[in-house]
């Protein structure tokens, strides 16, 4: 069977959307799932990681490539046929450019920091995606737990769109450490972050299956 396609879109910057990537790939390789990532955007954020993590372990484990916004179609009809997974790193905008990876997708993820400034920013991605009818949630990423701030966002988000993930990913340094050595939060040892990316990885994975 064909693997399964994970958009990853915000069309603000700096909401995680790299960090939720490779976090999910690095996840489902340690479930013995094959994973190729695809990175659109032109920032290159996402090829870094990799050329990093090739580097350091001498196999990144995973297979990558890179697409314009128009040869997403192509490309993820080919790494579909090699992977289980595949996970898409889009620009951050809201235009015509996304639509190529909001089709492909089995699952749009929307990464929304605690800040009502990037729920906000949702909503463009939410109207695209509700017109191509996928199946779309938002995931918290640098949740602060106990913060009125958080949770009035959370509660935000839950009244834009019916799916907002359970699992959240907090605020804590190992993300950006890890991704600064071509890593997963999950490589770094047991933590916190080990189980927040474990419940999210099972939360996708549900969705996916359904």
């Amino acid at each position: 069977m064909p693997g399964k396609v994970i958009a990853v879109v915000q069309q603000k910057g700096g909401s995680g959307k790299t960090t939720l990537a490779v976090n999910l790939a690095v996840a489902a390789i340690r479930r013995g799932m094959s994973v190729a990532l695809l990175d659109t955007d032109p920032q290159g954020s996402l090829g870094r990681w990799f050329i990093t993590r090739r580097e350091r372990l001498g196999e990144a484990g995973l297979e990558f490539s890179t697409s314009s916004a128009w040869g997403v179609s192509y490309e993820c009809e080919k790494l579909k046929g090699e992977a289980d997974l595949v996970i898409v790193d889009t620009p951050p905008k809201v235009d015509a450019d996304l639509r190529p990876a909001l089709r492909e997708a089995d699952l749009v993820l929307v990464p929304v920091a605690s800040s009502h400034v990037d729920l906000w920013a949702t909503e463009g991605v939410l109207d695209l995606a509700a017109r191509e009818r996928k199946q779309t949630w938002l995931v918290m990423n640098r949740a602060r737990a106990g913060t009125r701030l958080g949770e009035d966002v959370a509660r935000a988000a839950a009244e834009l769109t019916a799916g907002v993930a359970e699992a959240r990913l907090a605020n804590r340094v190992v993300y950006a450490e890890t991704l600064g050595q071509g890593l997963g939060a999950v490589e770094a040892g047991k933590s916190a972050a080990t189980a927040e990316v474990g419940a999210l990885t099972d939360e996708v994975l549900r969705l996916l299956a359904d």
